[in-house]
């Protein structure tokens, strides 16, 4: 038996256990970017294989949350995509405003800047004080980091930048306090955002929304467990409700992209259908 088929049945092993001791799933994941993940893991932990991963995981939880660490996809900025951002303000939110009460879904947050990113829009539009935003990741450090709002003041340059391009109508340092070589978001920010845990893979139907937005998130994906994410966005979607996707992600293909609208396909934008 060839070593790369040895190496499928080990990490297909991993995987399994994983699920049965800590319920997360993680057997649809598109492979080479799985296979790279775990790869780097054993390069950190010195192991020779994926079994012996599996030895450490699957008995010791201190080791599966550095694992679930390294599995979370926490790469985001704030106003990522400023062309996106534009969009929205000009297309989306307009329809929004005829609503009495938004409820918003932001699913994969990871570390929160995209979600705040959609507060300020939402605030700069009088819809704040209507809205109320869910923000959710499966990685609770994430969460946590989300929660704090506190980014270093590099990272905070760079996204005034975007704030300026997504068509920003204040001053950007309005948003934030400034000290000790770190920024903290403003508080009227955060009381409209409910942080909380959720897997994509194994949770159920999140409420009924106006909008989703789970951008760059499902291309670590295969097209089965895609599949049964967009089916979960599609339900948990109010009728015209909009979904927005990432850049390298669609509905084609899919079988839930009939029950779609396209309002900007190259930007990922969607509505569901009314019926």
């Amino acid at each position: 038996m060839s070593n790369q088929k040895v190496d499928e049945i080990e990490i297909e092993l991993l995987l399994e256990g994983i699920l049965r001791v800590y319920g997360y799933d993680f057997r649809h994941y598109a492979r080479s970017s799985l296979r790279r993940r775990l790869d780097s893991i054993l390069n950190d932990l010195s192991l020779k294989n994926y079994s012996q991963l599996q030895e450490l995981v699957l008995h010791d939880e201190r080791v599966f949350n550095k694992f679930l660490l390294r599995m979370s996809i926490t790469v985001t900025e704030m106003f990522r995509d400023p062309d996106f951002y534009q969009v929205f303000i000009n297309d989306v939110i307009p329809v929004l405003k005829t609503y009495p009460y938004l409820k918003i879904w932001h699913a994969g947050c990871a570390t929160g800047e995209e979600v705040y990113s959609m507060a300020i829009i939402l605030h700069e539009a009088g819809l704040l004080e209507r809205a109320t935003i869910y923000a959710t990741d499966f990685n609770n450090d994430a969460i946590q980091k989300a929660k704090e709002g506190i980014y270093s003041e590099k990272e905070i340059i760079e996204y005034e930048k975007n704030y300026i391009q997504a068509g920003g109508k204040s001053q950007f340092s309005e948003y934030y306090h400034s000290k000790y070589g770190a920024a903290k978001l403003s508080g009227f920010l955060k009381k409209k955002i409910t942080f909380a845990n959720h897997n994509l893979v194994t949770d159920k139907v999140f409420g009924e929304m106006n909008v989703i937005l789970c951008r760059n998130v499902m291309i670590y994906f295969n097209s089965e467990l895609q599949d049964t994410v967009l089916k979960l966005f599609r339900d948990s979607l109010c009728k015209l409700g909009y979904l927005c996707l990432g850049s390298r992600e669609t509905l084609d293909f899919s079988t839930v992209s009939e029950d779609f609208t396209r309002i900007n396909e190259s930007l990922k934008i969607y509505r569901k259908a009314r019926r």
